[in-house]
C-alpha cells in the first residue's frame, strides 16, 4: 500500500471540511443521539469554522493518501492554538481520523509518526492528546506510543457533556 502525507493548505478548505464531518459521524455516530451528532457536526465542521482553523497559523492539517485517494487527516496545534493551555513546549494533537474503509492499515500510526516527527524538529518537549474516556481501542494504541493520562477535561457533543482523558508523552 503507497502511503504519503501532504500538507493542507486553503485550497484543500471544500475536501478537508467534507472528510472531517464523514470521519467524525463515522466514528462516533453510534454512541451518540442523532440530535447531538447533528449540532456538533454543524458547528465544528461548517465551512467557516473550519475555514478559520486552516488559517490559523499554530495549526497545521495533513491528508493521509493511500493508493492515490485521501484517507484521512491529521490536525496538530501549538501555541494558543491548542484546546487546553498546555505551554509553548507542548504540540497537541487534535484530530487523527482515518476513514472506515481504511482503519487496521496503519495509517493512524503513519500520521502519529508524522506528528512525532514535527514535534521533535520543533523541539517540543511533550506531545500530547485528548480521547474520549469511551474510545478504548484509541486509549490502548496511545498508551503502546507511549502516552500517559494526566487529567480529564469535558467535551461537549450537543448538550451533552463527555470526558476526555488528558494523555501526555514526553519526549526527552
Amino acid at each position: 500500500m503507497a502511503m504519503s502525507i501532504k500538507k493542507c493548505t486553503i485550497e484543500d478548505l471544500p475536501i478537508l471540511q467534507k472528510i472531517g464531518y464523514e470521519t467524525f459521524n463515522e466514528t462516533f455516530k453510534n454512541q451518540n443521539s442523532p440530535e447531538n451528532m447533528k449540532v456538533y457536526l454543524e458547528k465544528a465542521f461548517n465551512m467557516e469554522q473550519v475555514k478559520k482553523e486552516l488559517s490559523n497559523r499554530s495549526s497545521e492539517f495533513y491528508f493521509v493518501v493511500s493508493n492515490g485517494e485521501i484517507a484521512g487527516y491529521l490536525k496538530l496545534n501549538t501555541n494558543e492554538a491548542q484546546s487546553e493551555s498546555m505551554g509553548e513546549e507542548s504540540l497537541e494533537i487534535e484530530r487523527i481520523y482515518i476513514k472506515k474503509e481504511f482503519q487496521k492499515h496503519g495509517l493512524g500510526k503513519f500520521l502519529f509518526n508524522k506528528a512525532m516527527e514535527i514535534a521533535m524538529d520543533s523541539k517540543k518537549q511533550n506531545i500530547w492528546l485528548g480521547v474520549w474516556e469511551k474510545n478504548k481501542n484509541a486509549i490502548a494504541f496511545y498508551k503502546k506510543m507511549g502516552f500517559e493520562q494526566t487529567d480529564t477535561h469535558s467535551f461537549y457533543m450537543g448538550d451533552e457533556e463527555q470526558t476526555d482523558l488528558i494523555m501526555v508523552k514526553s519526549l526527552h
